[in-house]
């Protein structure tokens, strides 16, 4: 069997201030937001978990047939993370990786409080 060369993945991992709590207590919002990104970059959802916590924050995980995306909200401290990891097995992904997260930071309005990438 001829494979390509092996590429890691590209896994980002944020923490972000957000002013407006609005946006991380409305899952919905999150889950809209996803749905609109996933179309624009080709990734293809296979599972979805959303799970509302008692102060209207979130946690939401996506299984994308290239890996996942998950986030974690916390409106109490204005503060979320989120990951996004896609593989490379028959492409690199890298640069997908970082324009997909560019566009939930410019969803959130947030700023970054650590930023971490991580080739797996």
């Amino acid at each position: 069997m001829d494979l390509p060369p092996y590429s890691p993945g590209l896994h980002k991992l944020v923490t972000l201030h957000v002013d407006e709590t609005q946006k991380l207590t409305n899952s919905q919002g999150f889950v809209d937001a996803t749905n609109m990104i996933l179309e624009k970059y080709g990734l293809e959802k296979v599972g979805g978990v959303v799970h509302n916590f008692d102060n209207d924050s979130f946690t939401i995980s996506f299984c994308l047939k290239e890996s996942h995306i998950c986030i974690h909200t916390w409106p109490e401290y204005n503060q979320l993370t989120l990951d996004v990891y896609l593989c490379n097995y028959l492409q690199d992904n890298s640069q997908k990786v970082k324009d997909v997260m560019a566009d939930y930071i410019s969803y959130f309005e947030g700023r970054i409080i650590k930023d971490f990438e991580i080739n797996r």
